[in-house]
Order: C-alpha cells, then sequence, then structure tokens
C-alpha cells in the first residue's frame, strides 16, 4: 500500500475559501465593461476577450522532462484584493517520475505580519488539511503523532520583510502531490500608495505558471502599476487590464519564457512580482464602507500640508555599534537630516555610558545647522556601555521644557526616534523600570518610535517602549543594507500630516470599534477603523471626524449606505463579500496583541490572551498564541506549524565540533562533524594575503559517553597580522596581545576593548563579538554546563557571517567556503530513518550521499540551541571539504595553514 513516509514544514513567521483558478486569461473579465489600456510597450496589453498564450505540448515539453526527476506541472497563484483586504492562494502540483521515492519540496514567502488560514496537501489520494488549535493543544497533539513515528512541522520567526513557509514530503513513484496555502493581510498605504508583493519562487520549470491579481476598490483607482522587478526578462509578459474600479494583472510565462537563458534549465522566475497602486481620494472623511454587519473607515485625505516636527534622534554610540551598523548608521542619518524642513526643529543625542548633545536646546533645521550636525555625526567614535535610560529622559527633558517654555508650534508635532542594538548595560537594567521612567515622564503628546539593530537587540522590549508611547518599533537586521531600512522606516514616520484625529459614530448599535494603532497620520500611512453593526437596526452608518491639519482644525462628516456596497460587490465574481469581516478581525487581533504586551496585571494578560484564542479559532487565523494543525482524515499522520526561528550565518562552529555551513546562493545549510582528538588545533579560517588567522584547539568530554569521547573547541586563536594584535577565548577569559603589551578580561565583564582597526565586545557570560575594520565580525558563544556534570564540559561556539572581505586565497575549514562552491542535490529519497531523508550531492568534481537532519544554532537560545535543518556530509566531511580533515591540524594556536 503506497504510504506517506516523511513530512517536514518550516514556518519563518513574526507574529498568521478556496478559490477556482481560471485559465482563459481575461475571459474571467469580460463584465469589466469600462477596460482601458494602460502604458503600451511597456507592458503588453489585450483585449478582454483574448486568451494568454500557454505552453504547448512538445519540445518544450519534452526539455522540461529533462530538467528534473520530479515534474512542476503547475504553479499558481491568485490573490483577490477587495477594499484593501488581500486574499492570496499558493497552489503547486508536482509529479514524481523517477523510479525512486523523491522528497518534494513546497517552499513559499508570505508577508510580514500576513494571517495564514488555510493549508491543504494531497499526496497520491491522501489529503491533509489543516485547523487551527490553541499552541499547547496544537503541541499536545504534535507530540502524540510523533511517538508514533510520525513528523511534523516547525513554525519559525523571522521579522524581515518576508517569511517563509517550507513543507517537504517524501512521495513514491509515480506519486501526485498538490499543496495548497491561503493567507490574508491588510493593505497599508505608504508613500502615496499600496503596495501588493508576491514571492514566486517554484523552483524548476513549470508546465503551468499562472499568476493573476484582482484589485476591486469601490472608492475607484487613482492609478496602478506593475514595476520591471525581474531586471527586463519578462518584458512585455505581464498583462495589465484597468478599469474605473477594477483591475486584474496577469502574469503567465511559457516554459520558453521562464528559462534563464534559451539552453538553461534554470528558471528565471524567483523573485516578486509587485503591483502598486492607490484609491481616489477627496477632501472629507476618506471612505466609509458598510456591508454584512460590519463596517470598515479609511482615512487619508490628500493635500494637506505636513505639520512642523519637533525630533529628537536618540542613538546608540556604545561599543556593539562599532563597524558596518555605525557606518551605515551615519550614513542613513545624513540623508534623514537633509529632509528635514526649514520649519522642523530637531537635535540629536549619542549615548553609551554617558549622554552627549550636540545641543541642549532644539535648533531650527536651517542649512548651515544641517550641515554642523552632520558634521557632529560622522565624528561619532562607538565605544563603552549603553545606558538607555538616562538617554531617553534626556530627550524627554528637552521637548518637554521647550513645550513648558511655549517654544514650541502649538500645531506641532513632537517625536522620538530611538536607535539601539543592545541591551542596557549602565545606569538602570531592569527594563520594566525603564519603561516605567519614560512612561512617567513624557508628555502625551509625544511619538517614541524605535529601531532595533541586528539579531541579539531585545526587540520586544524596545515594542512595548513605543506601543505604550503613541509609536511603533521596527528591526533591522545588520546583514541587510542598514542604511536603506533606516531611511525607509523614517521616512514612514516622519510626515506628521494630522494630530488628534478622533472617530465617533453616533450610533448605539455600533460596537467593538477598533483602529490601526497610530498616535498621529503621517503621511506615508493612513488610519484604519472597524467594527459591528446591527443591520436589522441600521441600514447605514455616520461617521464624524475631528482632526488638526497644519493650522486648520478640521470636522470631516460622511455618510455610507450598505445598498450601495452590496449592488457593487454582487456584480463582480472576484470580489470577496468577506472583506469587512476579515478586515475587523485582522485590526482587532493585532490591536489585543499590542494590549497583552501591555498588560498591567496578569490577570488582564490572561483576560486578553482569551480574547485572541477565541477570534484566532472563530475566524481561522493563526496568531503567536495559536498552532496550524494538519492531519489526515484518520488523524495518525499529522503536522504542526509551531517553533523558534533563527537566521541563517555564513558558518557557525558548535560541539563535537559540528559545522553548519551556509550557502546563499543555493540556499542550503550543508552540515558535517570533525571527529578528532583532544588538544588538536584545527585552522578555520587561514588568509594569507589579508594577514588573518583563525584556530581552534579541542577539548574533550570528562569520559566517554556510549563509547565515543566527545571533543569541543575549548580555546579559539584570532591573529591580525598588520595589526600584530593576537586574541584568545577560553571558557575562562578573553585575552588581547599587541605586541608585548597583554590585556585580559574575564567572561563575568560586560566591556568594550578597541585597539586600531580591532574591537573586542563581552556581553556577561554570553558572547564574545570581535570586529576588524568596521567590515567583518566574528561571535564566539560560550556554553556553561553544571560544574559537577559526570560527562560535559565547558565549550566554546563561534559564529562567522557572510562577507567578501576575505582574499580570494582564504582556506581552512569555514574560509574556503567563502567562495561559494556550485552544489546540486539530486534523487531524494527514504534514508534508513524515516526521518532522516538520504540525497546525492555534486560538488568539486565529488558525487557525495547525504542525509537531511538537523543541527543545533545556540544563537538565541544559549540553553537548549534551535534546531537547524541541514544536510549532513559523512566521514568529517570528506569530499565536501578539500582535501582530508587532518590536513587542517595546524602546531600553533595562530599559525597560518601550510597548504599542499
Amino acid at each position: 500500500m503506497k504510504r506517506l513516509t516523511c513530512f517536514f514544514i518550516c514556518f519563518f513567521l513574526s507574529e498568521v475559501s478556496g478559490f477556482e483558478i481560471p485559465i482563459n486569461g481575461l475571459s474571467e473579465f469580460v463584465d469589466y465593461e469600462d477596460l482601458v489600456e494602460l502604458a503600451p510597450g511597456k507592458f503588453q496589453l489585450v483585449a478582454e476577450n483574448r486568451r494568454y498564450q500557454r505552453s504547448l505540448p512538445g519540445e518544450s515539453e519534452e526539455m522540461m522532462e529533462e530538467v528534473d526527476q520530479v515534474t512542476l506541472y503547475s504553479y499558481k497563484v491568485q490573490s483577490t484584493i477587495t477594499s484593501r483586504m488581500a486574499t492570496t492562494m499558493i497552489q503547486s502540483k508536482v509529479v514524481n517520475n523517477s523510479p525512486q521515492p523523491q522528497n518534494v519540496v513546497f517552499d513559499v514567502q508570505i508577508p510580514k505580519g500576513a494571517f495564514i488560514s488555510n493549508f491543504s496537501m494531497t499526496v497520491d489520494g491522501k489529503t491533509f488539511r489543516s485547523s487551527i488549535k490553541e499552541k499547547t493543544v496544537g503541541r499536545a497533539l504534535y507530540a502524540q503523532a510523533r511517538a508514533k513515528g510520525k513528523t511534523a512541522g516547525l513554525v519559525r520567526s523571522s521579522a524581515l520583510d518576508m517569511e517563509n513557509f517550507r513543507t517537504e514530503v517524501n512521495v513514491l513513484p509515480g506519486a501526485k502531490v498538490q499543496f495548497e496555502l491561503h493567507y490574508q493581510e491588510v493593505k497599508w498605504r505608504k508613500l502615496g500608495s499600496y503596495e501588493h508583493r508576491i514571492y514566486l519562487q517554484p523552483g524548476r520549470l513549470a508546465k503551468h505558471l499562472e499568476v493573476d491579481v484582482w484589485v476591486i476598490e469601490p472608492q475607484g483607482l487613482r492609478f496602478l502599476h506593475v514595476p520591471d522587478t525581474f531586471e527586463g526578462h519578462f518584458d512585455g509578459v505581464p498583462v495589465i487590464s484597468k478599469g474605473q474600479q477594477k483591475a486584474h494583472v496577469s502574469f503567465k510565462p511559457t516554459v520558453a519564457q521562464q528559462r534563464i537563458c534559451p539552453n538553461c534549465r534554470e528558471t528565471a522566475v524567483d523573485g516578486e512580482l509587485v503591483v502598486l497602486y492607490d484609491v481616489k481620494r477627496e477632501e472629507k472623511a476618506g471612505e466609509l464602507e458598510v456591508f454584512n454587519g460590519y463596517f470598515v473607515h479609511f482615512f487619508a485625505p490628500d493635500n494637506l500640508d505636513p505639520i512642523p516636527k519637533n525630533i529628537l534622534f536618540v542613538i546608540d554610540v556604545s561599543g556593539s555599534m562599532w563597524g558596518v551598523k555605525m557606518k551605515q548608521t551615519v550614513e542613513a542619518m545624513k540623508t534623514i537630516l537633509d529632509d528635514l524642513r526649514a520649519e522642523d526643529h530637531f537635535s540629536v543625542i549619542d549615548f553609551n555610558q554617558n549622554i552627549r548633545t550636540w545641543r541642549n536646546d532644539l535648533i531650527s533645521a536651517t542649512k548651515t545647522q544641517v550641515a554642523d550636525a552632520k558634521r557632529y555625526i560622522e565624528k561619532i567614535q562607538p565605544s563603552g556601555g549603553t545606558n538607555i535610560n538616562e538617554a531617553l529622559l534626556r530627550a524627554i527633558f528637552i521637548l518637554n521644557e521647550a513645550n513648558n517654555l511655549g517654544l514650541l508650534d502649538p500645531n506641532s508635532v513632537s517625536l522620538i526616534i530611538l536607535v539601539s542594538d543592545g541591551d542596557p548595560t549602565v545606569g538602570e537594567l531592569k527594563l520594566s523600570k525603564i519603561q516605567k521612567n519614560v512612561k512617567e515622564n513624557i508628555q502625551d503628546n509625544i511619538s517614541l518610535f524605535s529601531l532595533g539593530m541586528g539579531f541579539d537587540v531585545d526587540y520586544d522590549f524596545l515594542k512595548r517602549l513605543s506601543n505604550e508611547n503613541h509609536g511603533i518599533a521596527q528591526r533591522i537586521y545588520g546583514n541587510q543594507d542598514t542604511s536603506s531600512q533606516l531611511k525607509k522606516f523614517y521616512n514612514q514616520v516622519s510626515t506628521p500630516l494630522l494630530r488628534n484625529v478622533q472617530f465617533n459614530y453616533p450610533h448605539t448599535s455600533v460596537t467593538d470599534v477598533t483602529q490601526n494603532n497610530f498616535h498621529n497620520y503621517f503621511g506615508g500611512s493612513e488610519i484604519v477603523v472597524a467594527g459591528k453593526f446591527d443591520p436589522a437596526k441600521l441600514d447605514q452608518i455616520e461617521s464624524v471626524i475631528t482632526a488638526t491639519s497644519a493650522n486648520t482644525q478640521l470636522v470631516l462628516e460622511t455618510l455610507a449606505q450598505m445598498d450601495d456596497l452590496q449592488d457593487f460587490l454582487s456584480k463582480d465574481k472576484h470580489a470577496d463579500p468577506d472583506f469587512t469581516r476579515k478586515l475587523w478581525a485582522y485590526l482587532t487581533i493585532n490591536q489585543l496583541l499590542a494590549e497583552r504586551s501591555l498588560a498591567p496585571t496578569a490577570a488582564a494578560k490572561r483576560r486578553i490572551t482569551r480574547s485572541i484564542l477565541q477570534m484566532s479559532l472563530d475566524h481561522h487565523i493563526v496568531t503567536p498564541l495559536t498552532s496550524l494543525v494538519i492531519e489526515n482524515e484518520a488523524g495518525d499522520e499529522r503536522m504542526l506549524a509551531d517553533a523558534p526561528p533563527q537566521d541563517p550565518s555564513c558558518c557557525s562552529v558548535e560541539n563535537d565540533p559540528h559545522f553548519i555551513i551556509y550557502l546563499p546562493k543555493s540556499q542550503k545549510n550543508i552540515c558535517f562533524n570533525i571527529d578528532s582528538e583532544p588538544g588538536k588545533i584545527l585552522n578555520l579560517v587561514s588568509d594569507p594575503e589579508s594577514g588573518i588567522v583563525v584556530n581552534g584547539q579541542l577539548v574533550g568530554a570528562k569520559k566517554p559517553n556510549n563509547g565515543k569521547l566527545s571533543t569541543y573547541f575549548g580555546k579559539l586563536g584570532f591573529y591580525f597580522q598588520s595589526e600584530d594584535i593576537k586574541i584568545e577565548i577560553s571558557t575562562e577569559t578573553i585575552t588581547l596581545s599587541h605586541g608585548s603589551s597583554t590585556f585580559s578580561l574575564s567572561w563575568s565583564d560586560t566591556a568594550q576593548v578597541t585597539n586600531q582597526r580591532v574591537q573586542i565586545s563581552v556581553k556577561k557570560e554570553k558572547v564574545v563579538t570581535i570586529t576588524l575594520d568596521k567590515e567583518m565580525s566574528f561571535s564566539v558563544l560560550l556554553h556553561r554546563v553544571w560544574k559537577k556534570h559526570p560527562v560535559n564540559v565547558d565549550f566554546l561556539g563561534i559564529y562567522i557571517p557572510p562577507t567578501n572581505k576575505f582574499s580570494p586565497k582564504a582556506h581552512g575549514l569555514i574560509g574556503q567556503f567563502m567562495q561559494e562552491p556550485k552544489i546540486h542535490i539530486f534523487n531524494e529519497r527514504p534514508g534508513k530513518d524515516p526521518e532522516k531523508p538520504e540525497a546525492s550531492m555534486e560538488v568539486k568534481g565529488q558525487k557525495l550521499i547525504i542525509t537531511r537532519g538537523l543541527q543545533k544554532d545556540y544563537r538565541t537560545d544559549l540553553v537548549f540551541g534551535t534546531d537547524v535543518t541541514c544536510w549532513f556530509v559523512h566521514n568529517s566531511g570528506k569530499g565536501f571539504i578539500d582535501g582530508h580533515y587532518k590536513d587542517y591540524f595546524v602546531p600553533q594556536l595562530y599559525s597560518f595553514l601550510k597548504r599542499p
């Protein structure tokens, strides 16, 4: 009997209805009588009754059959946006044409903050459907399935713009598999438009690839544009049809068009399809829509002059900001300062263990003052600890004093923008006390925005700090362009158009009103309010909005009829008749999540938690408090979407030692172990051209376990030859040697040392970060064990982020992978262990048998680690590393590797 052998799911999450897929192109849009042509020449436009070109049987299909033993029969995406409420379905159909079992992967990215509403898959006639469960219930069901030898999935968190949902299933020869994922999101207006992004990553050529986006906006479309995001490869392929209130975007490349080059097997469909649009607006109280017992109110009037702002930039310049983070922060700040208007007032506060101000008072943003502030920022040299509490209190004092003395324009708004990458290490260290201090001192008309820099920042603390003080927080990752992210965030929050916005719905039957949590109205966003009403008592909704715009007090009234919208939506089969309910649920759950993080008591937090859980179950959406359980009809094979995240580094080494090599071009983790002896020194990086060496000395466990003596890195050595600096890190001390001078630190310290181009930053009992030239960094993690443990000993782990700063001559067990080798993984099949499938890998002229499994990454959880999926190379990495692992032995802790 055919049987499902193995499951694996990964879903990267920060905070989570079926459709028919039409195949006849615009014949689905024949009722759009007012279609017009757009942008002739850039994108092909067709009349509504024209069919799209499709892949034809014959040569193209025969060529595709040669590409892979697994055939992607179809890859379809359908998005429907009804009044800014977007529902997206991604469907993939795959056939295993191989005579061997194969692993089939469904890997998609969804926008950050979207709620998953449904997932299903059918494997050779066996259907697996999803349900939403409270997280503890979901984990219990998962444990039951795992106990029976079945496997399940993991949900992982990533606070980037996109999140990853990955499912892997092993199927028998001839089997057919269909995956289908549904998610929903609200489109927020940013910088004058709405942006809908669909990440397309089919992974291989698809016989039928179809993407359809329908936009239905009762308020009317002002413009709609599809930018070229594929560097001209699909020029003419997207087809846009636009009416007054509706539009359709179709993307259906043939197999030949999908190829990255005419004779290539790889697909060029690997990126984002982006749809930008805006709706027509009048100088009134926005758009009020009522339908099916819910109403939604969009408020983003145009043609308003920006309100003057008073802004304090509070910049962390502690030692941990040294390097790329500070360099990019300075560049971004220079651009941001240029954007200030003459009527704005500002100052800059930079802090480590001490607090400095560029000016003690708010200064008018004249060209002369802006230029002086830029010169001040350019001279900042990060060092020392982090005193967040005093820095924020200083910023609040400056704004409060200026307001109390009557120095601020009464029609202006006041902002604090905090940029920091770490926890407080100096002054007040208790986070709850810092929150209390800020809340007690900040005036109600000040908004606090926070930018968390890097992977190890306490982002939850920054979110709470901002949310309870009328602002928002955002995380910026150091492995991305910090400068552009910082500027994007600033543009979103720094153009206030309205203040003191108040909504009033003079109906006793209007209940459960909620809105997106934004204190002021900013030019990059809009205010959205949603609520319930009793259709039996009301056939219309009235709103009254009061707000201040520049020097003008606005009183805006709107009346919305039920019948008008119902008549409009009933005429369009692509419109989502449930959009008002979904939007209300989306806003309400997000608002409750924000309130939960700020709950003053445990009882209040429990009450809010119960409300979130109930709404998640009622509306079938995945939230941080629920899990997505996927199971077959019998309930004996089960998957779970639930677990913590991890972000890829280039390379990491932990106990035994385990090597995890992340290959960014292939987007694969390749792992191997080195089984050696205590006392041996292994070269990790040797770059004679750059003069950089990283070596590790092994220590052994106290005694063998199951006949095997485990080994670990007990000491690491870093040598920077051009600076004549040597750094020795053991489980007890950190020692810096420069010439004849030596300086030592303990793991019990939190400190920072800078010597020429090298900086060492120590976070107490956790991590040492070594930064070279502000552009290259190494992280060493300390693992403590119970001193009386009969077997284990303290050890070190090392993480090296991706970088192109090593020379082409770099080598070593890790250094050789700075020049990424080309790999090809194929013929995936069941392994001896059902949970660990096997595959073949071609690399460096070798053909290896590899096994899929889990390794531990300890960057965010020093105690238990986080499971990272990777392909494991046996025999101490033989075939994947150059030569034999014994070729990497070196005689001393600072020796360069001698290559044959």
